[in-house]
């Protein structure tokens, strides 16, 4: 933690000693407001240079939150106290505080991680998807698509090897997962054996039932534990938003879930195939 002030508009910075360790600079470093600035994250300084301006201008003083890196110490985060003295009616000065708030975000950044993914996977959870499923449905949304799984032996083999067994396998499933939708904004999972793909506009419909495709045969491919072998299945469903609300667009994604597995399972179906065979059916 150190202390700071700037007089303006000369822009002549006076720092304590703590400062100056703060951002990793000798104590006979001149102090050149232009090289400081340089060691701001680029969101960072947009930010500084908003609430600053702002404060210069109405008298008022301002917190903020900054990263800054240097090759003294690396990436850091601090905390800005800032106070703006006026004379006149003008702000003549601004002084403040700096203090090293680095441990706090990581603890702070961790918390968050925590409550938007699932601990055993490590793919985003439940909320974290229903959050990002919003911002591509409706009038207003993005676009793009939701792809459902659901592996259709899992049950088995939690009752036949053990929960351990079905652990591993969730895991493993996770990693093919992973590999394969690459192309996607957001995997998630979202209930024991079900996960969910969030693709955004720019990816077609034919990479999309692609990957769906390749999801089917990768989920086949022999698992391992403890020295047992065995292997699962996954269904999937597609369906594409059309300006609908979250939940019309995942229960569109849902049905076409559901339709590949009343074929057997080990496929996928798309919505726009369930309709068709609906209508010819009817």
């Amino acid at each position: 933690m150190g202390t700071w002030r700037c007089e303006l508009p000369s822009e002549q910075l006076t720092w304590s000693g703590g400062t100056y360790d703060l951002f990793g600079f000798h104590r006979s470093h001149g102090l050149v407001r232009g090289d400081i600035l340089r060691t701001y994250s680029e969101e960072s300084l947009a930010r500084l240079q908003k609430v600053r301006s702002d404060a210069i201008e109405t008298g008022s003083g301002f917190k903020l939150d900054a990263e800054i890196q240097g090759p003294d110490i690396g990436k850091r985060w601090i905390r800005i106290f800032a106070t703006v003295e006026r004379q006149n009616g003008e702000s003549i000065r601004l002084f403040g505080i700096k203090q090293d708030i680095t441990e706090e975000r990581t603890v702070f950044e961790h918390m968050r991680h925590l409550a938007e993914h699932d601990v055993m996977t490590g793919l985003a959870n439940r909320t974290q998807f229903q959050v990002q499923l919003a911002k591509i449905c409706g009038p207003s949304g993005s676009g793009g698509a939701l792809m459902l799984i659901d592996l259709d032996e899992f049950k088995e083999i939690n009752d036949t090897l053990g929960h351990g067994a079905g652990d591993e396998c969730l895991i493993e499933f996770t990693r093919r997962l992973s590999t394969i939708c690459q192309c996607a904004d957001l995997i998630a999972r979202i209930g024991g054996d079900e996960f969910a793909v969030l693709f955004g506009p720019a990816t077609d419909r034919h990479t999309i039932e692609r990957v769906a495709q390749r999801l089917a045969d990768a989920a086949k491919a022999p698992m391992n534990y403890s020295g047992s072998v065995f292997n699962v299945s996954a269904s999937v469903g597609v369906a594409f938003a059309e300006g609908e609300t979250p939940t019309a667009l995942f229960t569109k994604a849902d049905h076409a879930l559901y339709a590949a597995k009343a074929i057997g399972g080990d496929s996928f179906q798309g919505w726009n195939d369930v309709v068709l065979d609906v209508v010819a059916s009817g």
